[in-house]
């Protein structure tokens, strides 16, 4: 197995690049900009220079990958395209490269109601349509996918378990950056996680599941 990170040098793409270094899967992380990227990501990562805005970078990029992990997201800006073409245009691209090389597993984050068009997120320039937008094609693709939906996003760690449940079923809660990660990279290895929305909060007080278990509760 070998990875490509998309969106490696975000929050969440950073972690998930330190998980797959830590289970000893080589990484491509796929980044703009490399100087700055050797000062974010661990040394172990190999670093492609490409863009999910530049269809023609992306083949070069994925190399010998046999999974992609995609963790991009639009910035907040005053650019009401923003979310389309980062959420949308540039999954959208990602995808077509990934068939185009037989990617053996895509994994996609999105977000925690992204099915709801009445949401405040959508307020910054349709961010949620255009994430749904990115899982539909992405489902219609023919590819093995994973789509983990997190709830609010916490840069610090805790303690608290993770909770996994059905598309359009949880309608609040955060969860820590490194624990949305771990799943992604989780879903690598369990067969239960494939062709799957998975919605992952954390909570206090709640029982600790195995990622098998995890995923296999999810339909």
């Amino acid at each position: 197995m070998k990875a490509l990170v998309a969106g490696a040098t975000g929050e969440t793409g950073r972690r998930i690049v330190q998980e797959l270094i830590a289970r000893n899967i080589p990484v491509r992380a796929l980044v703009r900009d490399v100087q700055q990227a050797r000062s974010i990501l661990p040394p172990d990562a190999e670093l492609v220079q490409g863009d999910v805005l530049k269809p023609e970078s992306l083949t070069a990029a994925l190399g010998d990958s046999t999974v992609l992990l995609c963790a991009t997201g639009a910035k907040p800006s005053f650019d009401p395209t923003g979310p389309y073409k980062v959420d949308y245009e540039g999954t959208k691209n990602l995808v077509d490269a990934a068939k185009a090389k037989g990617i053996e597993h895509f994994v996609f984050v999105s977000s925690l109601a992204a099915s709801q068009l009445f949401h405040p997120l959508n307020l910054f320039w349709l961010i949620l349509v255009w994430k749904k937008q990115g899982e539909e094609y992405l489902q219609k693709s023919g590819l093995n996918y994973t789509i983990v939906r997190p709830g609010g996003l916490k840069n610090e760690d805790n303690s608290n378990s993770i909770v996994m449940q059905n598309a359009d079923t949880l309608f609040d809660g955060s969860i820590p950056r490194q624990k949305v990660a771990q799943v992604c990279v989780e879903a690598l290895f369990e067969p239960a996680a494939k062709n799957k929305i998975v919605e992952i909060v954390a909570k206090e007080n709640t029982p600790a599941k195995s990622f098998g278990e995890l995923f296999a509760n999810v339909v």
